[in-house]
């Protein structure tokens, strides 16, 4: 491999009780329940959410409410990069990685800014393009931006939609931070962490080929 791309939340960043509790509040404001809006937005994107939880409700004050809290959340909340995000991040050659995510680049930035990770020349994010993930797009787009092909590129996914996104633009793809592997993955690892020095190993290989 030559080059990496990685998710985000998840991934490198540990979001998850960030996210929870933006939908809760989301939940809150519009009388629903928060568990089951939260089980719907983990497998769908915004607006896909919003037609499965909140079809009475105008969707773009749906998503002006979150975008709001989201905003709020990046200035307020509590973050942490996963271990090995910042070791892992700082040893890859600049160029040769690409952040791919679902969210939008300025929450990012606001991130990874607070907990001291580096920030790539390269980010494809969810204003980017019109198909998100599992929909290839998002990771073809960013292999073109770095001028590598699908078949050069290691992408790190912690989700299933993300693997999919990744499988099916023709890339390899390792999975990090779970218990369980996700179906399709070419390597699992249960922590970031584990994955670090064979992400690492892979990139320096001969010809970048190493460690698969």
């Amino acid at each position: 491999m030559k080059y990496v791309l990685f998710d985000v939340d998840g991934t490198l960043i540990d979001a998850v009780s960030n996210q929870r509790r933006v939908w809760a509040t989301w939940a809150a404001r519009h009388g629903l329940d928060a568990d089951e809006v939260y089980r719907v937005a983990l497998r769908t994107r915004p607006m896909e959410t919003f037609a499965q939880v909140a079809a009475d409700r105008d969707p773009s004050e749906c998503l002006a409410l979150l975008h709001e809290l989201e905003d709020d959340d990046v200035r307020s909340g509590v973050y942490s990069a996963f271990d090995g995000a910042s070791e892992l991040l700082h040893g890859l050659t600049p160029g040769a990685w690409a952040l791919v995510t679902s969210n939008y680049e300025h929450r990012v930035r606001g991130r990874f800014l607070r907990t001291g990770l580096p920030m790539p020349d390269v980010i494809v994010d969810a204003a980017a393009v019109e198909e998100g993930k599992p929909s290839p797009v998002p990771y073809l787009q960013a292999a073109a931006r770095l001028g590598a092909d699908p078949g050069e590129c290691l992408v790190i996914e912690d989700a299933p939609s993300g693997v999919r996104s990744g499988l099916r633009a023709g890339m390899t793809v390792w999975g990090v931070n779970a218990t369980v592997a996700v179906e399709g993955v070419h390597r699992h690892f249960v922590s970031l962490r584990e994955a670090v020095p064979h992400i690492l190993a892979c990139l320096s290989g001969p010809q970048g080929t190493a460690a698969l």
